[in-house]
């Protein structure tokens, strides 16, 4: 596990904080399952898209109905499966899936959503840390994190999205509104990959 201080900050939040927050991270993982599908003829990545659309859905619109229970069932099917043959992207792209099923399983239980919530933070450093062991062969610690930019400016994000959401007093639905079109803006993931549209 790689620790930051971000991890205790995280604990204070309330569950629209912390759905906001998971959102994000899925947000920014979201092209690298793209662009395995992409390279891999797999899935239809539109899939993902939609079942996240319909948590920010449940962030931002009121009364929104939304069969969690349907979409988790909707992703398991979309989840690629390691073999000898696998390319690197589909490590990036199962993390995504994983990101986004825990999520979902946090959303259908409360009780799990402040540790889904630290999974996936913990999971999003993790994609980065895989792609610099698999550039480098060296392994990323919790002594050597500090010297990897890559892995900085992962956590940097990661507070970045923290910041505003620990900011706002009440459930704040142009502020939840304005970080999703910020991420979409950017259109990067958590490795660097791009979408181009």
């Amino acid at each position: 596990m790689l620790r930051n201080p971000i991890q205790v900050r995280l604990e204070k939040f309330e569950p629209w904080q912390q759905i906001t927050f998971m959102a994000s991270l899925c947000e920014r993982m979201y092209p690298n399952y793209v662009h395995y599908c992409e390279a891999t003829g797999f899935a239809e990545p539109q899939t993902y898209r939609v079942i996240l659309d319909s948590i920010w859905e449940l962030l931002t619109v009121k009364n929104a109905k939304i069969n969690f229970e349907r979409q988790l069932e909707k992703l398991e099917e979309m989840i690629p499966e390691l073999d000898d043959d696998s390319i690197y992207l589909t490590y990036p792209a199962i993390d995504a899936c994983v990101a986004l099923s825990t999520f979902l399983h946090g959303i259908l239980d409360r009780d799990v959503l402040e540790e889904a919530m630290f999974k996936i933070s913990q999971l999003s450093v993790l994609t980065v840390a895989q792609l610099v062991e698999a550039q480098t062969g060296e392994e990323v610690t919790d002594e050597n994190q500090k010297d990897i930019d890559v892995i900085c400016e992962e956590w940097d994000v990661q507070w970045a999205i923290f910041r505003p959401l620990r900011e706002a007093e009440e459930r704040d639905i142009d502020l939840i509104k304005d970080l999703r079109q910020e991420l979409r803006d950017e259109n990067v993931s958590n490795i660097g990959l791009e979408l181009d549209y």
